[in-house]
C-alpha cells in the first residue's frame, strides 16, 4: 500500500467520507463500522465547510490547515479555550487573532 496524500479532516469529513464508502462497498469493515458507531455519538456539527472556509478567510500567519481541523473538531468558546487546543503545537498566535478565531467559531457553535 503506498500513502498517495496525507491531509487533516475534521471529524465531520470523516463522517461523511465514511458515508460515502458505504454508498461504494455497501458495508464497511469491522474497524469502519466501529468508527461509524462513534462518529454518531459525537458528531453533530454539520456546518463544517463553512466554518473552515470562514477561519481560512480570516489569513492568520501560521495558521494551518491542521490547527484549523482541531479547531472545528472541539469548537472552543473561548480563549482559553482555544489556547489550550493548541497548547501541543509550536503556534503563537496575537491575542487579537485568538480573538477573531473565537469569533467565527461562537458564530457556529
Amino acid at each position: 500500500m503506498e500513502i498517495i496524500e496525507q491531509k487533516p479532516i475534521n471529524i465531520s469529513e470523516l463522517k461523511e467520507k465514511l458515508e460515502e464508502i458505504k454508498k461504494r462497498d455497501k458495508e464497511l469493515t469491522f474497524r469502519g463500522q466501529k468508527v461509524d458507531e462513534y462518529l454518531k455519538k459525537v458528531s453533530k456539527f454539520t456546518k463544517h465547510k463553512e466554518l473552515k472556509e470562514e477561519l481560512s478567510k480570516l489569513d492568520i500567519p501560521r495558521l494551518k490547515e491542521r490547527h484549523i481541523t482541531k479547531i472545528i473538531d472541539i469548537l472552543p468558546k473561548d480563549i482559553d479555550s482555544l489556547r489550550a487546543i493548541l497548547v501541543g503545537e509550536n503556534l503563537t498566535l496575537k491575542q487579537e487573532d485568538l480573538t477573531k478565531i473565537v469569533d467565527v467559531v461562537k458564530k457556529y457553535a
